[in-house]
C-alpha cells in the first residue's frame, strides 16, 4: 500500500483512498469483507486508530458497511 508516511495529507485519508481505488477497481467486490483491521495496520505500517479513521471515511461515503463483531464489507448493489 504506498502510503506517504511523511506527506502532508492525513495518512487516515491516504488509506481510504487506496482502499477506496481498490473497491473501485474491484479487487474489494460488493457484500465481501475488506482486510481486517489488524491486517490493514500491518501493510500500511499505521496504527490501528489510523486504520479505524480511514474505515469511518469509507462508511460515512458509503462504499463500506461494519458489522459489528463480523468485520467490515463493501456496500451492496441494491
Amino acid at each position: 500500500m504506498p502510503i506517504d508516511l511523511d506527506g502532508p495529507e492525513p495518512l487516515y485519508e491516504q488509506i481510504a483512498g487506496v482502499l477506496g481505488a481498490r473497491i473501485a477497481d474491484g479487487v474489494y467486490t460488493p457484500r465481501r469483507r475488506i482486510p481486517s483491521e489488524a491486517a490493514l495496520c500491518e501493510e500500511s505500517s499505521v496504527s490501528r486508530p489510523t486504520v479505524r479513521a480511514a474505515v469511518k471515511l469509507l462508511n460515512d461515503r458509503g462504499l463500506t458497511v461494519t458489522v459489528r463483531g463480523q468485520g467490515t464489507f463493501v456496500a451492496g448493489e441494491g
